[in-house]
C-alpha cells in the first residue's frame, strides 16, 4: 500500500458526495458497522463510464494509502478484493474477515480517460472541512465510514 501525497484533507465522520461539472460517484452504504470478524463490500456508482478507479483509506495520522488503483477486473491484497466494471458504472472494495484496523475512512475515485476541465477544487457545506483538488481528469470522488467493534 502506498502513501499518498497531497493538498486532500479529511476531517470527517460521515458520507461525502462530490461531483465536478455534474459527474457524479456515491457510494454505499454511507456508513457501516461491522463486527470483528464479518465481511463487508463497499460499493461506488458512478453516473459516466470511468476509465479507472482508485479506492484509498484515510490513516490514522490523516494521510490516505492507497489501497488499490485498476480500470476493469479484480485485484486483490491480503483481505482485501476491489473490483471495476466500467460498462456498468461501479466498483466495490470486499473487506474480509474484519479486524479492528480496517475501521476508518474510505475513498473511492473515478478517473476518465480524457481531461474533461481544468485541475478544480471542491468545498461542500455538508463537509466544510474537506477540499477536493482534482486534475483535469480526476472528477469523482466518495468517502465512507467504516466501524469495526
Amino acid at each position: 500500500m502506498e502513501k499518498v501525497q497531497g493538498s486532500v484533507l479529511l476531517c470527517f465522520l460521515f458520507s461525502f458526495q462530490a461531483g465536478v461539472r455534474g459527474q457524479q460517484v456515491e457510494q454505499s452504504p454511507s456508513a457501516l458497522r461491522l463486527q470483528e470478524g464479518t465481511s463487508s463490500t463497499l460499493r461506488c456508482n458512478f453516473s459516466t463510464t470511468m476509465n479507472s478507479v482508485q479506492w484509498l483509506s484515510q490513516n490514522a495520522e490523516g494521510g490516505l494509502i492507497s489501497l488499490f488503483f485498476l480500470a476493469s477486473g479484480t485485484k486483490q491484497e491480503g483481505r482485501l478484493k476491489a473490483t471495476a466494471n466500467p460498462k456498468e458504472r461501479y466498483s466495490t472494495l470486499h473487506v474480509s474477515t474484519s479486524q479492528l484496523e480496517d475501521s476508518g475512512t474510505y475513498l473511492c475515485a473515478g478517473r476518465h480517460s480524457a481531461p474533461r476541465g481544468p485541475a478544480a477544487c471542491l468545498q461542500t457545506a455538508a463537509a466544510p472541512a474537506a477540499t477536493i483538488c482534482t486534475s483535469g481528469r480526476t472528477h469523482t470522488a466518495a468517502f465512507e465510514q467504516l466501524w469495526v467493534s
